[in-house]
């Protein structure tokens, strides 16, 4: 069991964006990853891919859901709180998703707590809203899910909010948008993340929207 990325977004920045649009929505306010378990040849190209999807789940929760998205067997758990700030945990597929929710509400919790105007900055900079407590050390800690504390807080939360399970990120954006206009906004790709980002899309042709 490994959480492989932890990141808080500011989204929303543009609603009147077209889908396609090269002007991206969603920045990173904080983030960390930690991609040991990736085989090294391969690393580049699936951190590539996982970022996309990253941004793309960001900025596709709305205030008040959570949801979880399965994509090349890792899962991304997505939460927002508030209009303008979703939160981003990346996960393998044994990870307990409930526990992945739970450290992401007491994340959201340090950062609205930290940072109340953040949802209204206009020009948020990227990574400029670091924790408390860094978010290397929350990976750390909860890289063990048995470190968790009790769920009870967020089974109770979860208990009137619902998480979907998608297949695909076109079913978490609800704007037309699809994984490859995501990827067409990342003009830093190399040729071989673009070859992994393609081959993984023919693996998962199959996958079906829930």
């Amino acid at each position: 069991m490994k959480i492989l990325y932890i990141g808080v977004f500011r989204n929303g920045l543009n609603p009147d964006r077209k889908a396609g649009d090269p002007k991206r929505d969603t920045v990173q306010l904080c983030g960390e990853k930690d991609l040991s378990p990736i085989n090294y040849l391969k690393r580049s190209g699936a951190e590539t891919v996982m970022m996309i999807d990253v941004h793309g789940v960001a900025e596709g929760t709305q205030p008040g859901q959570r949801h979880d998205m399965d994509h090349l067997g890792y899962i991304f758990h997505g939460y927002s709180r508030v209009k303008g700030i979703s939160g981003v945990i990346v996960t393998d597929g044994e990870y307990p998703s409930l526990v992945a929710h739970q450290l992401l509400s007491k994340i959201m919790d340090e950062f609205l707590t930290k940072y109340p105007r953040a949802a209204v900055d206009p020009s948020p900079t990227e990574n400029a809203y670091p924790l408390s407590v860094p978010l290397k050390q929350w990976i750390e800690k909860y890289d063990n899910p048995e470190n968790a504390d009790s769920i009870i807080k967020i089974q109770q939360e979860l208990d009137s909010t619902k998480i979907v399970l998608h297949k695909t990120i076109e079913s978490v954006l609800q704007r037309g948008e699809t994984l490859d206009q995501l990827m067409a906004k990342s003009a830093d790709l190399s040729s071989s993340s673009q070859k992994f980002y393609k081959q993984s899309r023919e693996q998962n042709n199959c996958c079906i929207v829930m």
